[in-house]
């Protein structure tokens, strides 16, 4: 169920994991309020860390894409997947290793960052194979790698996402290429990207922090990697999670708190409560009647929010099965 915080999040964690789609952006544009929400939460002395899945552009594009969207941020804020996935070879492979990309230059300058070669042709006889989102792969190299993986070489994934947002709505993602890749291969690959934990922690070591939250849009990455990695987290409703999905969720994709937009960094968060097998939270109250969720009342967004997940959790957790 969702956790009380008394005081606003920013007092209550010293460092925000941001996830990028569907968080601060939405393709070229900023989601709308997200930069005077992030300013006004770094000016309390919350820092920011950018943690992407996203394994195409260097933490210094995504920098200088934030910039452009009045958005304050260096490269060293910046933490994506393929960074994680360059450091976990590292850890198994010698410095000078020569690794098959089937990437971008993402994620071939994090191999580069970590002293291994990225290659592209098999004549160089890679040792390992590294995979990430590419929308220019070469379906050659597509296959070769392919062959590599089945062969035996080592095959580390940036992520599993099924999806990725764009302008023109949500396209396949580097997850559809990981279930092509292990279907013909038999393979199974490591994973580096939420919701596996080698991103939370290469963020951790990249950034430091004591008391990080996770804020995502995602319930199947965000709010499941940061459940795995025993993280609080904070699921804002500007990107792919709508209400529908927020009311099924089973206990390891629920957050810790929810908001309608990054402004949930900076007020507190109350919790609704049981009264009679109903829930009520300022003006608004939550129940199950055959079945059906049945809300009342008015007020903040916020507040629904977190009186329709709190109504809807319980109701699945003694029934077994979603309300409508």
């Amino acid at each position: 169920m969702l956790k009380v915080a008394e005081d606003p999040l920013h007092a209550a964690y010293d460092v925000a994991m941001l996830d990028l789609d569907g968080v601060v952006y939405v393709g070229a544009s900023a989601v709308p309020g997200a930069p005077e929400h992030l300013t006004r939460a770094r000016a309390t002395g919350m820092h920011l860390a950018f943690v992407t899945n996203n394994a195409s552009r260097t933490p210094a594009h995504v920098a200088e894409h934030l910039n452009q969207l009045g958005i304050d941020a260096a490269a060293e804020d910046v933490v994506t997947s393929a960074q994680a996935a360059a450091h976990l070879l590292a850890q198994s492979l010698p410095t000078g290793a020569r690794v098959f990309l089937l990437g971008s230059a993402g994620l071939a300058s994090a191999l580069e960052a970590e002293g291994l070669e990225p290659v592209g042709s098999l004549d160089e006889d890679p040792v390992a194979v590294v995979s990430g989102y590419d929308p220019d792969l070469p379906w050659r190299r597509l296959m070769q790698g392919a062959v590599l993986i089945r062969d035996g070489l080592p095959w580390v994934a940036s992520n599993t996402d099924l999806t990725v947002p764009t302008e023109y709505g949500l396209g396949p993602g580097h997850g559809v290429q990981v279930r092509m890749l292990s279907e013909f291969s038999g393979v199974t690959p490591v994973v580096a990207g939420k919701p596996r934990r080698p991103l939370l922690d290469e963020t951790i070591r990249r950034v430091g922090g004591t008391r990080p939250l996770m804020v995502g849009d995602r319930l199947d990455t965000d709010i499941e990697g940061a459940n795995a990695a025993d993280v609080d987290s904070l699921l804002v409703m500007t990107g792919v999670t709508n209400e529908d999905d927020l009311v099924r969720a089973p206990e390891q994709l629920r957050p810790t708190y929810i908001s309608t937009d990054l402004n949930g960094l900076l007020v507190p968060h109350p919790v609704p409560a049981q009264v009679d097998g109903r829930f009520e939270l300022a003006g608004w109250t939550a129940h199950t009647r055959d079945g059906r969720l049945v809300v009342e009342g008015a007020g903040s967004p916020d507040d629904r929010l977190r009186t329709v997940a709190a109504a809807a959790w319980a109701h699945l957790d003694e029934t077994g099965e979603p309300v409508r």
